[in-house]
């Protein structure tokens, strides 16, 4: 079944991490609850193998801005840049349908 919505923006993370990634998982729980709190946060999936995938749903392209610029974000963004990433790429795309199969 095809839901009718607004459609929505997702902001795909993908990374590498370094091999000391001390202090990395509790700045990741910190910033899920913090980004739970902004404006226009939709939601969150998120996997970790040798690459890691997180994506965040938003209302807008403003939410999203908002948030990149979060004062505690941008401190985890730097301590990301310095410790725990080799390599990142970040995609904002726009969701213009969904369906999902769940048995």
């Amino acid at each position: 079944m095809i839901k009718d919505y607004t459609p929505y923006y997702a902001v795909i993370f993908t990374s590498t991490q370094t091999e000391d990634v001390k202090g990395y998982t509790e700045m990741s729980n910190q910033m899920e609850n913090l980004a739970k709190q902004q404006k226009g946060f939709l939601g969150i999936e998120s996997t970790r193998n040798e690459v890691g995938i997180t994506v965040s749903y938003w209302e807008s392209l403003d939410d999203i801005k908002n948030w990149k610029q979060q004062t505690d974000h941008l401190i985890a963004q730097q301590k990301g840049h310095e410790n725990w990433y080799n390599w990142y790429k970040v995609r904002i795309c726009k969701v213009e349908r969904e369906y999902e199969f769940n048995s």
